[in-house]
Formats: C-alpha cells, sequence, structure tokens
C-alpha cells in the first residue's frame, strides 16, 4: 500500500498564499495520477485538481486560475500552489494516488492537512 504523507497546510490571511506537498512511499509515483480534494466542516469532500502521470492537469472552477497542481516524479511528490486564498478555501486538503498495476487498482489517501483562511 502506498503512503501519502501531506504538509504545507497552516493559517494565512485572505488574498494570501501557501504550498501543500505530498510525498508518496513506494515505486509507482511516476505512473499514477495524482489530485488534491478538501472537505470543509459540515460539507462532504470535494475534487480540487488532477494531475497526470503525462502531467495534464484539470481544476475545479472554484479554484481554476488561483491554484496550481504540479508534480516531481524524481522526489516522488505532488504540489498544490494555493494564491489568493479566500475564507471558503478553509478545509482540510487530502492527497490523492490512484494507479492500476498488473490489473491492480490503487487508491492511497493522506491523513489530511488544514488549511485555514482568516483574518
Amino acid at each position: 500500500q502506498v503512503q501519502l504523507v501531506e504538509s504545507g497546510g497552516g493559517l494565512v490571511q485572505p488574498g494570501g498564499s501557501l504550498r501543500l506537498s505530498c510525498a508518496a512511499s513506494g515505486s509507482i509515483f511516476s505512473i499514477a495520477a495524482m489530485g488534491w480534494y478538501r472537505q470543509a466542516p459540515g460539507k462532504q469532500r470535494e475534487w480540487v485538481a488532477t494531475i497526470t502521470s503525462g502531467g495534464s492537469t484539470n481544476y475545479a472552477d472554484s479554484v481554476k486560475c488561483r491554484f496550481t497542481i504540479s508534480r516531481d516524479n524524481a522526489k516522488n511528490t505532488v504540489y498544490l500552489q494555493m494564491n489568493s486564498l479566500k475564507p471558503e478555501d478553509t478545509a482540510v486538503y487530502y492527497c490523492n494516488l490512484r494507479a492500476t498495476v498488473t490489473f491492480t487498482n490503487i487508491n492511497s489517501w493522506g491523513q489530511g492537512t488544514q488549511v485555514t483562511v482568516s483574518s
């Protein structure tokens, strides 16, 4: 099973920036699609952004043009650069890895990192 460890969360003022990181264990990172999700208090977990193994990216409309997902396969790490943060971005952010290895579907989650946007 792949282990994912997020870091980089914290408290930031509206309009500020944060960069989240997610480090993956194992050797399948380079073939995996990586995603970021978030869950605000009292709400369901929602998708934020995805980056494929080939580097293609996709974003939820709510974060488009403010957030950037990227990956460094040499470091087994995916990043989420968050700019122009808003109070409604406050949530626990989770990293997700999906891959298929020898007909086995792998779907792993990190433990989450708290992002709070408040003045």
